[in-house]
């Protein structure tokens, strides 16, 4: 029988709250594989078990788990009866054809009631191993590891480890809604809540017709790559160029930028409140253009009555750039579009805009009336994509 063993290791701090942890991450993992012939998935004893049937390709397993949050490591594992002599020889059976110049094994015993302590256990198995292989022992600085985890009742043996996405199960930590651009950051910092245990809905704001609908398709990209890591996810397209328009006859260019974020986060704010979201998020870091001053931030996060995150606040463009590789959104990011943020935006934007000049130059706008059109315009689809999956769409013409 083979299973899948998955360990966590933020999960086990939890105290008193640890099972309702590993209770979402089994929903989570049972969730990520669906469609495949799985048998089971169930917590057992600090780790969670996945049978597996017959023909489930074992690549297609390994490929959705590594996007399972909460996931510290998995493996391929067998399980047998607590026999020293029958785990060794399975051990071997899984090297296959590897000749490694030395190994080590490496117990953990679950149940502390097991007579014999850990080392104990490794020196009996590893010495069956390398008597049948003549592997050469190395504690230090092995070049293969076999592990066995003694259970109560069975073993689990394995080999590799993979590296899992680590964080907290999706879920865990409420609703969030990150005001997604074409750029490089906001997804990182979507992806960066997500692995926090964030449920993540996208707001993103476009020119159309002013200009092309290139920034619509590429954020419907990214959702759909972001979405590999949460299953179906709300993407909000706002119209803004009208609003961008009124905003240039009535205000001075130097404080438009300021002017254009205070409204986006007014607008994000209304839609999250109908999602039930708790906090904005933005990929907005200190310095990262002459706009994002702390004086700015802070001018623009007051726009909004209800928590404003900034993931990367402190991260450095190199940093985000290799996050965005890893995760697989960069080379999206980086197409070209039309994004609303550059239309009409002036050459030298205010670094240091200052309260009571915002406050005049808004007095001289409509904003109520703005925000409830920008609103009544969404666009909101509900977008879903499992890997070897296909996108699945929803649409509705107004905000839900």
């Amino acid at each position: 029988m083979r299973s899948v063993v998955i360990h966590f290791k933020e999960l086990s701090l939890k105290g008193r709250n640890r099972p309702w942890f590993v209770q979402l991450l089994v929903r989570n993992v049972r969730r990520a594989l669906d469609g495949c012939d799985v048998r089971d998935v169930r917590s057992l004893m600090g780790r969670v078990e996945v049978t597996l049937g017959e023909d489930v390709p074992w690549d297609e397993v390994r490929e959705r788990l590594r996007r399972v949050f909460g996931v510290a490591n998995f493996s391929l594992a067998g399980r047998s009866a607590i026999d020293f002599d029958v785990l060794a020889r399975a051990l071997v059976a899984m090297a296959g054809a590897r000749q490694p110049s030395s190994f080590r094994v490496v117990a953990r015993r679950t149940d502390k009631r097991y007579p014999l302590e850990s080392p104990v256990v490794e020196r009996e198995i590893g010495a069956r191993v390398a008597t049948a292989t003549g592997w050469s022992v190395n504690l230090a600085a092995p070049a293969l590891r076999l592990h066995v985890d003694l259970l109560p009742e069975h073993a689990f043996y394995y080999i590799d480890k993979e590296p899992g996405a680590g964080g907290l199960p999706w879920g865990a930590s409420g609703r969030v809604t990150c005001l997604l651009s074409g750029g490089i950051d906001s997804p990182v910092a979507a992806w960066r809540m997500m692995r926090r245990g964030c449920e993540v809905s996208f707001v993103h704001f476009h020119s159309y017709p002013v200009q092309s609908l290139a920034s619509q398709e590429k954020a419907r990209a990214l959702v759909d790559r972001l979405s590999l890591w949460q299953g179906e996810t709300r993407l909000a397209l706002v119209p803004f160029g009208a609003l961008q328009q009124q905003v240039v006859v009535s205000v001075p260019q130097e404080l438009r930028v300021v002017i254009y974020r205070r409204l986006m986060l007014r607008i994000a704010e209304q839609l999250a409140r109908r999602w039930k979201s708790r906090a904005l998020v933005t990929g907005e870091a200190i310095g990262q253009v002459a706009s994002q001053t702390l004086e700015n931030l802070t001018l623009i996060a007051s726009a909004a009555r209800m928590e404003v995150l900034r993931p990367l606040v402190a991260m450095d463009k190199d940093e985000i750039m290799q996050t965005a590789e890893s995760i697989g959104t960069l080379s999206t990011s980086q197409l070209p579009d039309e994004d609303c943020c550059t239309l009409f935006t002036p050459r030298y934007p205010a670094t240091r805009a200052r309260l009571v000049d915002v406050g005049e130059a808004e007095s001289r706008l409509p904003v109520d009336d703005m925000v409830r059109a920008a609103v009544q315009a969404t666009v909101v689809e509900l977008r879903e994509r499992r890997a070897g999956a296909a996108v699945g769409v929803h649409t509705a013409r107004q905000a839900p």
